[in-house]
């Protein structure tokens, strides 16, 4: 008994398969994983510090301020340098693609609706 496969996908199937969408998904994941490692080997080195090495964190600095303190607040720094290399990487490596892909579907969905229409108003002249 062999399976049928019918050649009837949607538009959002046909895109994903594509070249473009694949290349979107690798630009992406180019950024996003090794700035994801990163950010979280720094964020366990700072826990692995402040539970093993409490002398070496509780080192002052100046006046009541401790190189714990300054690690907790370079970790917000940190979040927002990524937040916005993200922001940049997207506009200029994402967006003009993503936005390709999404006029590509549009159109397709659009040429889909036409279809439709023109089918319907076909039909009522048969009648």
């Amino acid at each position: 008994m062999a399976v049928e496969h019918h050649p009837t996908s949607t538009v959002y199937e046909r895109v994903q398969q594509g070249p473009d969408f694949q290349e979107l998904r690798r630009r992406f994941r180019a950024f996003a994983f090794p700035a994801t490692a990163a950010f979280l080997a720094w964020y366990l080195l700072y826990v692995v510090l402040s539970g093993w090495a409490r002398d070496f964190m509780g080192t002052k600095v100046v006046g009541f301020i401790n190189i714990a303190l300054i690690f907790g607040l370079l970790q917000f720094v940190s979040t927002f340098l990524i937040a916005w290399q993200y922001s940049r990487h997207a506009e200029r490596k994402l967006d003009p693609l993503a936005d390709r892909l999404r006029a590509e579907v549009e159109g397709d969905r659009d040429a889909g609706a036409a279809a439709t229409a023109a089918d319907g108003d076909a039909g009522k002249e048969n009648r």
